[in-house]
């Protein structure tokens, strides 16, 4: 068996490489001939592999390979779904329990927000927690004391305000593979409300609770994914989930590989 794993062509660093060996390592191990290509290269790339891991948010490239008859894991639209946190919001909407959202109206240029974030503040109350639509590693990601403080981050980008939940900069990870959860930890941050690795914050393994794991797979499900994570705060809350979660991290912590799973599925769906 053959396949691509794409990433992106202008991420560069080492815990990019990292991962990246380690899932062309993993796959080599287990007979799979997997070839390493960027987004770019992508675009000029004329046979068709079994299938494609795709380890990147190029959502209209992801579309133009399934396009090809291509399996492609995680789909287009998952990916999609989880890359936009509002899209995230109303797919899980109803499915599991979310801070409540509140999403920016769209607008075609530099506008003012300022009666939309008083409004939006009235609702969740303060602080409250700016989010852009995309991003990663906690990136664009502020707790906001007052109406002033939402408006300075307030850009060009879509956006939405959560109410904040107060869990001392602690959250739980679950990765989730086929539907069956693979390991989890516990993520902790003293000096941040954001609990990501990347801002600080440290991890140990942890064991989910029942509707842990039940949240974190009907997430995965409700979204189409064959593999992600997903990060539940204090309440039993979903916060985000990930289409393509850094692994690295949670096997160092851990010591679960998530990688020779995710390739396991992979061959029991193509």
């Amino acid at each position: 068996m053959d396949g691509f794993l794409v990433v992106n062509h202008y991420l560069r660093g080492i815990k990019y490489d990292d991962l990246h060996n380690h899932l062309l390592s993993c796959a080599k191990n287990m007979g799979i001939d997997l070839r390493l290509v960027t987004n770019q290269e992508a675009l000029f790339v004329d046979e068709n592999p079994d299938f494609v891991l795709f380890w990147d948010k190029d959502v209209l490239l992801a579309e133009a390979l399934e396009k090809r008859g291509i399996p492609v894991f995680n789909s287009a639209r998952s990916i999609e779904l989880c890359d936009n946190k509002a899209k995230t919001f109303l797919a899980l909407d109803g499915v599991v329990h979310q801070p409540k959202t509140i999403f920016a109206p769209l607008s075609f240029f530099d506008a003012d927000y300022t009666e939309f974030v008083q409004r939006a503040v009235g609702v969740l109350g303060l602080p409250v927690v700016f989010k852009e639509c995309y991003g990663s590693f906690g990136e664009q990601v502020f707790l906001c004391n007052s109406v002033e403080d939402v408006l300075s981050h307030v850009g060009t980008k879509p956006f939405l305000l959560q109410e904040y939940i107060e869990c001392g900069g602690t959250d739980v990870r679950i990765e989730v593979v086929g539907g069956r959860v693979a390991s989890a930890m516990r993520r902790s941050n003293k000096n941040d409300f954001r609990s990501n690795i990347t801002n600080g914050g440290t991890a140990e393994a942890y064991t989910p609770t029942e509707q842990e794991s039940r949240l974190a797979v009907d997430a995965c499900k409700a979204l189409g994914l064959t593999f992600g994570g997903v990060d539940i705060m204090q309440g039993n809350t979903v916060c985000e989930v990930n289409s393509n979660a850094h692994i690295i991290n949670i096997m160092q912590t851990t010591g679960v590989d998530v990688a020779p799973l995710i390739f396991e599925e992979i061959q029991g769906r193509i």
